[in-house]
Order: structure tokens, then C-alpha cells, then sequence
């Protein structure tokens, strides 16, 4: 909030200035202060992500486009941002002669167009004119480049590999993408050696592999795989390729991409650009690229998740709500999906309680609800301190899941964590054993069992034991280390504990927890004016429960 007044506050003075020099510099009978003002407006509805108010303001200052330097770049972003990309790309066309559109989206954008309506020779010199832009950054060169190479195979159909140019994941998928529009023999074993890659999380590729030899009539193949799919582990898109197999759906997965349609190929390289960019938090480039995939391949409109979670993370939920009502109930994952945001929104803007109440009225509306769903609502309720309700869901789940699925071990370890909650430890133990002997030294799971063993002083050595064990694994997970310094301050380590939960306190300076154990281990230190503040801290914490409020306050009236 306090960087949106700033920014504010500098557009006014910018307005302010602009205002001066253009009545100077402009005839009294072509200026106009209105379009200046909503000039000003423009700007500042764009720097709020008020997408549609910034268009409108733009479109009702147009007048001042070839007076003022920036202006058209800033109103083409605004018309990309506000998803009318084909507008944005008439604007350059119509102004093409002003020196302010020589930038490099400005070419992208008519590259773009050329994609979209097959006009590759069109493209040759667009891509020698974007070419100045490729030192602007090290995203300008990739695109350029690739762009090229695209241009150069929708020519020719010839694909050239150029060791010179790799761009490591980026270029192992585009070669497996290439292969797969020239329809070689080689393009199974590209998808395959890019899903089965270790050094990265390629999953989202197996949806591609699907819709390849879908689109070969290799039905039974795509069955089969469809089969191994683990729906609780994986991601959205994999999970509904797998219901729509289930239900013969086959068309929809060839709908939504072909490998022969050139605007689909592009379209997933910028929807990986945008990916990129959302990697580095820069949210407006990374909405701007998806944007851009999103016009080149609307079938595909899945890909909006990621622009709801990006509106999401900046709290702009008139946005995120309008883009979830593009999926409806005949996607079932992407339906709940929505549903789930839909809550996360309700949270957000009223409370948790209201929240909880529209997904659990629209989870009892399923009969026969997914795997995926169950598992999700027993986390929810989990979150919202439905103990009960989760163990119940949980057990649900594990009931029907195969014990050979990689979330079967996942899924003892969280309703471990609810028997834990409820008192019953009995259970809670053998729930978290049983998964560690599925999958010995998740350092989540024995920070999980030894931290309940510490708390109720039970195991203590062997507790520690397990704890430096998992701290070894995930060295800067803050809640491993709070818990490694607790085990230290329960055997009366004092200065081990305080090194350790010092360092917790500076991954998560808000925790109440931690706060509160780093205030235990400086009193045993006699720091006790520093113990005090760190209780203190806690107690205000807006997260603080009302148990750990109450300890809090015995310890700060009467110390301990």
C-alpha cells in the first residue's frame, strides 16, 4: 500500500511537470488539460493492475500519442495487460511512422501477429528490425533467437540445431516441440528423455507426450500411461489429462494444442517466458507474456491459472474472479481448482469461517467426489483446525489410494499431523512411522514426529537424533531449525539452542512460535529484558493462538 502512495505521489509530480511543458510547448488551441488528466489516470489505474479503468482513460487521451514520448508504449502494454493484444497490435500499425514505436515489444507484438495469421515471410524483416533489442536483456536475445529459429522451421521445415544457441531448459523443450511439428520419429524419445530429465521438473510435458501419440491414434499407449498417473501428486493439467482419458475424452486434448499448428507452438514459448519472468517476481512482464500466449492460443486457456495466482499474489481479486469463470464444470480438476480460489478469495476478503462454509457446501454437492478432492478438502479442513474432519477424509483417501502411489506416504504424514492436534499421539506416531518406513528420512516427516516426541518429553535423544538428521537435509528450512534449537533447549543446551533459534528468527522474524521459543531460551540465558521483548512479540503476532497467548502472559508477569 505504502509503494502504491509513492508511486502515486511521483506520477502526480510527473503529471504536474508534463502539464507545464506541453502548454509550453504545444499551441493554446491543441492543448487540452483533460487529456492530460486522464493521462494521469491512465498511469495510476495501470500502476494499481486496474486493467480495463487504465485502457478507458488511454483510450480518452489518445490525442496527446505523438506528443509525448512514452505514451504509445505505455497504452500498448496497458491493451496486452487488459488481454486486447489484436488492439494493441492495430495501434502500433496505425502509428508505425512515430519515432516512439520503435521498441522492442512494439516488433514482437507485429511479429506475433504474423504468427497468428501464417505470415512467416512477413516476419524476416520484422526479426532483422527486433534484432537491435537482443542486448536490451538477456529475455530480449532468448526471444529473438527463438523466435528466429521458429520462423526459420514454419519456412522451410527443416529444423537446425545450433549448439551455439542453447538455453538449457528452455531449448530441450523447443527441440522436443520442433521434432513433434515435423512429426519425425525421433519426437517420442525427445518427450520421453524430457519428462524422465532429472535436472528439472518437466511434468508438465507429459500432457504433450498424450497429445502426440493421441493425435497418432495410439490410444491404448495413452491409456496405459494415463493409468500410472498419480492424481493427488501431480499438477493441474496432468490430473485433468487423466480424467479426460478416463472419460474417452480424446478430442478435447487434441483441441487444446497441436504440434502442427504453428501459433500453438509459439504460444507455449511465451507461456514458458512468462514463467521466467514470474521466477524473478516481476508479475507484470510475466502477465504480459501470458497475455500474449493466451491470444496465440485461446483453446488453451488452462494456462490462466498462473494469471490468477499472479493477481492473487497482489491481491487484485476482481481480476482473479473474472478469469476463474472462464472454467467450468466440464473440466473437473480446474473446476475445483476454481473453487478452491473462489474460497481462498471469500478468506481473504471476509474470514476463514465464511470461507469454509462455500467449499464445504460445494464439496457435499459432489457424490462421488475425486481423489484429489478428498485429499484436498481433508487439507482444508486440516488448515482450519477440522481435525476430526480431516482424519476422516484422510482415512477416505488412503482407503482407496494404492499403496504403491507416491502420495500414499504424503497423505500418513498429514493425518498423522491431525491425530497429533486431537491428542490421540498413539495413532499420530504410527501413522508418521509407517510413512518414514515408506520414505525413510523425509526431513519433514522426523522433523514433524520428533518435534510432538520433544513436546511431550518423550524419546528426547532419540528425538534430537532425528532432528539433526532432517536438519542435514534442509539446512535453511526455518522450522527445522526452530525445532533442532528446541530439542537443544529441552536437554538444557542453552547456547546451542539460542544459535540455532536465532536463525530461525531471522528466516521467520514474525513466527510466534519461534519468537516465543527464542524468548524461553534467552530468560535460561538471563537475558531477560530481550526475553521479554521476544514474548511480547509473539503475544501481539496476529497468528498467536489463544493457548499460546495465555502461556505468553503467565511468562510475562511472572517470568519462568
Amino acid at each position: 500500500m505504502i509503494t502504491n502512495i509513492y508511486k502515486i505521489f511521483f506520477l502526480v509530480i510527473l503529471f504536474l511537470y508534463q502539464t507545464s511543458v506541453l502548454s509550453k510547448t504545444t499551441d493554446e488551441k491543441d492543448f487540452n488539460p483533460k487529456y492530460l488528466s486522464n493521462y494521469l489516470s491512465a498511469k495510476i489505474s495501470y500502476s494499481n493492475q486496474n486493467n480495463e479503468d487504465s485502457v478507458k482513460y488511454f483510450n480518452s487521451s489518445k490525442s496527446i500519442i505523438n506528443k509525448h514520448e512514452g505514451y504509445l508504449k505505455e497504452y500498448v502494454f496497458a491493451l496486452v495487460l487488459n488481454g486486447e493484444i489484436q488492439k494493441a497490435i492495430n495501434q502500433i500499425k496505425l502509428n508505425k511512422d512515430l519515432a516512439s514505436s520503435d521498441f522492442f515489444e512494439a516488433d514482437l507484438l507485429l511479429l506475433i501477429g504474423n504468427f497468428k495469421n501464417k505470415k512467416f515471410k512477413k516476419n524476416l524483416e520484422l526479426l532483422n528490425n527486433i534484432k537491435k533489442f537482443q542486448n536490451q536483456s538477456r529475455y530480449n536475445y532468448i526471444i529473438y533467437e527463438t523466435l528466429y529459429s521458429y520462423n526459420d522451421l514454419f519456412l522451410n521445415k527443416i529444423l537446425k540445431i545450433n549448439s551455439n544457441k542453447n538455453f538449457g531448459k528452455l531449448t530441450i523443450i523447443n527441440n522436443a516441440l520442433q521434432f513433434c511439428y515435423l512429426n519425425k520419429p525421433e519426437t517420442k524419445s525427445k518427450f520421453i528423455n524430457l519428462i524422465n530429465s532429472k535436472e528439472g521438473d518437466y511434468s508438465r510435458y507429459l500432457f504433450f507426450y498424450l497429445n502426440y501419440i493421441i493425435s497418432n491414434d495410439e490410444i491404448d499407449s495413452a491409456i496405459q500411461i494415463s493409468q500410472t498417473i498419480d492424481e493427488i501428486g501431480n499438477n493441474l493439467l496432468i490430473s485433468q489429462s487423466k480424467t479426460w482419458i478416463k472419460d474417452s475424452n480424446y478430442n478435447k486434448i487434441k483441441e487444446i494444442f497441436s504440434c502442427q499448428r504453428e501459433s500453438d507452438l509459439i504460444s507455449e514459448f511465451f507461456f514458458l517466458i512468462s514463467n521466467f519472468y514470474l521466477i524473478n517476481e516481476d508479475f507484470e512482464k510475466s502477465n504480459f507474456y501470458l497475455n500474449l500466449s493466451n491470444y496465440l492460443n485461446p483453446k488453451f486457456y488452462f494456462n490462466l491459472t498462473h494469471l490468477v495466482e499472479n493477481y492473487l499474489e497482489n491481491e487484485n481479486y476482481n481480476i482473479a474472479k473474472s478469469l476463474l469463470n472462464k472454467f467450468d464444470k466440464k473440466d473437473l480438476v480446474y473446476y475445483w481448482y476454481k473453487l478452491k480460489k473462489i474460497a481462498q478469495i471469500i478468506s481473504r476478503e471476509q474470514n476463514s469461517q465464511q470461507s469454509l462454509n462455500y467449499i464445504e457446501k460445494k464439496f457435499n454437492n459432489y457424490s462421488d467426489p475425486s481423489l484429489k478432492m478428498l485429499f484436498d478438502m481433508g487439507n482444508i479442513y486440516k488448515k482450519n483446525n477440522e481435525f476430526k474432519k480431516s482424519i476422516k477424509l484422510y482415512s477416505l483417501v488412503l482407503k482407496k489410494l494404492d499403496k504403491s502411489s507416491d502420495s500414499y506416504a504424503e497423505i500418513l504424514y498429514r493425518r498423522g499431523g491431525s491425530h497429533e492436534r486431537v491428542g490421540d499421539y498413539l495413532n499420530s506416531d504410527k501413522d508418521l512411522i509407517k510413512s518414514l518406513s515408506m520414505k525413510p528420512d523425509d526431513p519433514y516427516v522426523m522433523n514433524y514426529l520428533a518435534y510432538g516426541w520433544l513436546e511431550r518429553n518423550y524419546k528426547i535423544d532419540e528425538a534430537v537424533v532425528m532432528l539433526n538428521k532432517a536438519y542435514q537435509k534442509k539446512k535453511n528450512d526455518p522450522y527445522i531449525i526452530d525445532s533442532v534449537g528446541w530439542g537443544h533447549y529441552l536437554i538444557e543446551d542453552y547456547v546451542n539452542a539460542e544459535k540455532f533459534i536465532q536463525k530461525a528468527i531471522e528466516l521467520m522474524p514474525k513466527d510466534p512460535i519461534v519468537n516465543d521459543h527464542y524468548g524461553d531460551v534467552l530468560w535460561k540465558l538471563n537475558r531477560k529484558l530481550q526475553a521479554k521483548y521476544y514474548w511480547e512479540s509473539a503475544f501481539n503476532s496476529g497468528e498467536a493462538n489463544d493457548e499460546l497467548k495465555e502461556n505468553i502472559l503467565i511468562k510475562l508477569l511472572k517470568g519462568f
